[in-house]
């Protein structure tokens, strides 16, 4: 039996399935202070998540403390449900189910920085690794567990579900290869991240699911990407 499909109908499909794009050759450019410009990532959750990793190159000017990965669950006092947020020049907080965690970094220089953070429900342990390093780990909120409703955004900090900006927390600069897995990243794994050889399976930079909102820009990625703790030795520049 033939079955016509009317032209809003068949709009509405293709609006909804839109393709992910390949993004490994550009950067989201985040370009003035604002409260009305972000990203809203779309990771597709089929289960609650108990242990998670997040990685994300970042470069910026700012002196002042702004969000860089903020993912909201629904319902009140949720917004920070995890929350990377650095405070230059010597410190990051990462929040775990709201819960604060400070830790100690070393002192910010205008580079282009890597940024990982994993986090197990089973122990509560959270690692924070820049730029291939380690830092001393932190436990928070052990048997939480993440649901599958989550907003995700880049460039502010949530203070409500996909809401509640402050211009002041928010993010200036360029943001590239973010990635989002359902499990611990190892060491071994980390220095993968860092070398552009190892991709999330929650969000992948090179099938990305997005939405812009404001004045935020696909530009080319252009830089020099450096890992491992003698950087001099493992540097590569490429646009």
């Amino acid at each position: 039996m033939m079955r016509w499909i009317t032209l809003p109908v068949l709009l509405m499909g293709l609006i909804g399935s839109q393709a992910a794009q390949d993004l490994r050759s550009k950067v989201f450019l985040f370009p003035r202070e604002t409260s009305t410009s972000y990203v809203v990532l779309k990771p597709e959750i089929k289960a609650p998540l108990r242990k998670l990793s997040v990685c994300l190159r970042s470069y910026t000017e700012l002196s002042r403390d702004y969000s860089l990965f903020s993912l909201a669950l629904p319902g009140s006092k949720q917004d920070n449900a995890f929350l990377i947020f650095p405070q230059p020049p010597y410190f990051s907080y990462v929040y775990i189910n709201q819960e604060e965690n400070k830790i100690k970094t070393d002192l910010d220089i205008l580079d282009w920085k890597h940024t990982c953070v994993t986090w197990d429900s089973e122990t509560g342990v959270i690692q924070l690794w820049v730029n291939g390093k380690l830092y001393p780990r932190r436990v928070s909120q052990k048997g939480f567990s993440y649901t599958t409703e989550m907003r995700i955004i880049l460039g502010q900090d949530q203070d409500s579900f996909g809401g509640g900006f402050d211009s002041n927390q928010s993010f200036m600069g360029e943001i590239s290869d973010v990635h989002m897995w359902d499990y611990v990243l190892t060491p071994e794994n980390i220095q993968k991240v860092v070398a552009d050889d190892y991709t999330g399976n929650v969000i992948n930079w090179g099938s990305l699911n997005f939405e812009i909102k404001g004045n935020v820009l696909i530009e080319p990625k252009l830089q020099c990407k450096s890992w491992g703790y003698t950087a001099s030795l493992y540097t590569q520049c490429f646009n």
